[in-house]
């Protein structure tokens, strides 16, 4: 079969842990790899960001990413990427219907490029799903006056995901979410990420510690929704543990990041400082050496589309800590590979990291229901398998003729 995916802001090359670039970048570099490896022939269409940006790039996984030209060959913000959505969506049709290679079934990621993709369809008739990663009406409601999002995107996703064929959706309250919004529940499919079971496991490499201390480990994006500042402001209810914080720009870079100086100063009026450790962000490939130092794993975002940090952890034999909101909820199973507790609330973080350090037969039950938990049900085979199935429904449908230009 041959999948288009497009992901118009967050390129599968792209470094995780940059600005705008995390989860979904990693996702669809994931997704894309494992539908090559299940013999599908895939191409990858993000927005050419950087004049030395090759038209095509083959990735080392054997899927091909295809940089398209749409507004300014530089970095731009994805809440500032609406006006560029028509050109990207008008190249996608063009290059489909005389490039001598057109899809069976495009898959979109995110809402513009959603937007983008129903636009190519309409001119070549090629079957369209789309996954959103994040919603804006939740992003809104959590973020309340600093999401930056354009107002209107609120109403583009609910017509999305009236115009688009299908609609996958990644954890159990996003069904809910989109039925409240309009969008029909025969259009969805639930299909939750994997985690890459060959990278993140529990043999291999472990970051260099003290035995004496306990570790608390976070991973993600130097932003405030990640809750970074609640598990320092948890550190004082657990006095012998340090917490080592991976992500945001590399380490010669964070002393002129705004948010890393805002967690330090944070630490030390916590009288924390000498056990919060910023490392910075790592190279994916190092990422697992890290988890597997740690005791626990703490995600303490106040909302989580998804949340593949959780998943990593759990699939290094690590126990998770995590905020009762999105993904996480349905990955961490409360009490059995975890625990849950309510997003921002530090002192709830404080007395749950205290109960789970203090208890190495409690830990150590979590590693292991956690470890099986990934193994059943979050591989990157799995999740193809899921989709392809998907993709062959719709594939096999009767299409509609495409529009004359």
């Amino acid at each position: 079969m041959r999948i288009a995916m497009i992901s118009q802001h967050a390129s599968p090359l792209a470094a995780p842990g940059a600005e705008d670039a995390g989860g979904q970048n990693t996702h669809v570099a994931e997704l894309a790899s494992a539908l090559t490896v299940a013999g599908h022939d895939v191409r990858v269409y993000t927005r050419r960001d950087s004049p030395a940006l090759p038209e095509a790039v083959d990735a080392p996984d054997g899927y091909q990413v295809c940089h398209v030209p749409a507004g300014p060959a530089r970095r731009v913000p994805k809440a500032d990427l609406l006006p560029h959505t028509g050109e990207f969506g008008g190249r996608l049709a063009d290059t489909w219907r005389r490039g001598g290679w057109t899809p069976d079934v495009a898959h979109a990621h995110f809402w513009t490029s959603g937007l983008a993709t129903v636009h190519a369809s309409r001119r070549t008739g090629v079957p369209t799903v789309l996954t959103y990663h994040s919603l804006g009406t939740v992003k809104r409601r959590h973020q309340g006056v600093p999401d930056t999002g354009p107002p209107g995107r609120a109403g583009y996703e609910r017509a999305l995901g009236r115009a688009v064929d299908r609609v996958v959706v990644q954890r159990s309250d996003e069904v809910a979410e989109l039925v409240r919004m309009g969008v029909p529940r025969s259009r969805m499919a639930l299909v939750p990420s994997g985690v890459n079971e060959a990278v993140f496991r529990p043999d291999g490499p472990v970051a260099p510690r003290d035995p004496a201390r306990p570790r608390i480990l976070t991973v993600g994006r130097m932003v405030e929704r990640k809750g970074f500042l609640d598990v320092v402001r948890a550190l004082p209810a657990v006095p012998d543990a340090e917490c080592v914080v991976v992500g945001g720009p590399p380490a010669h870079l964070l002393p002129a990041d705004t948010f890393a100086r805002r967690l330090s100063a944070l630490a030390d009026s916590c009288g924390v400082a000498d056990r919060v450790r910023l490392l910075g962000g790592v190279p994916r490939e190092e990422v697992a050496a890290w988890y597997r130092s740690a005791d626990v794993l703490v995600a303490a975002p106040w909302y989580e589309p998804f949340g593949l940090t959780p998943l990593e952890g759990m699939a290094c034999g690590v126990p998770v800590i995590g905020t009762n909101v999105g993904g996480i909820a349905d990955s961490v199973v409360d009490g059995l590979t975890g625990d849950l507790v309510p997003p921002r609330d530090p002192r709830a973080l404080g007395t749950a990291l205290r109960r789970l350090l203090g208890d190495n037969v409690r830990r150590f039950a979590y590693a292991t229901a956690a470890l099986d938990r990934v193994r059943s049900r979050y591989s990157w085979r799995r999740c193809a398998e899921q989709l392809v199935a998907v993709y062959g429904a719709l594939t096999t449908a009767a299409r509609p003729a495409p529009a004359v230009a």
